[in-house]
């Protein structure tokens, strides 16, 4: 059995899903691990990780408004120490996943045909996000 990991730097611009399948899947294929299991891990509370839809612009656009009316920006949250957008992050984070676990097969994600794998970043200001990827198996 071996082990690798990484954390990846991930630039968030604004506030919605970023797309980081293929980072992902060229650290997995020169991790020199062939079949095994891929943990990602976001390293936030204002952020997190989501396998969606990858084929179709609108079905973002569509999980990024539902986010925002689940939990909108108000003043009404006690929490708002980094502005109105502080608290709804955290609800949308609370909601959603900080960690993945993906099985890998031939040196790859077995992700499925649609799927792509994404920081969610619940903030408006452009971030450093850090996902900590952790792959174990042969």
């Amino acid at each position: 059995m071996r082990q690798a990991s990484e954390t990846l730097q991930i630039g968030t611009t604004r506030q919605g899903l970023h797309e980081i399948t293929d980072a992902v899947v060229r650290w997995v294929a020169d991790s020199g691990i062939d079949t095994g299991l891929l943990t990602l891990f976001i390293r936030h509370t204002s952020a997190s990780l989501l396998i969606q839809e990858n084929a179709a612009p609108a079905a973002a656009r569509d999980l990024e408004r539902y986010f925002v009316a689940v939990a909108p920006e108000s003043r009404a949250y006690e929490h708002d120490d980094e502005g109105p957008d502080d608290m709804p992050a955290h609800l949308r984070a609370a909601l959603t996943a900080t960690s993945l676990s993906i099985p890998v097969v031939g040196a790859r994600p077995v992700l499925g045909t649609w799927q792509g794998i994404y920081v969610f970043e619940h903030r408006r200001a452009p971030h450093r996000r850090q996902v900590a990827l952790h792959l174990v198996g042969e």
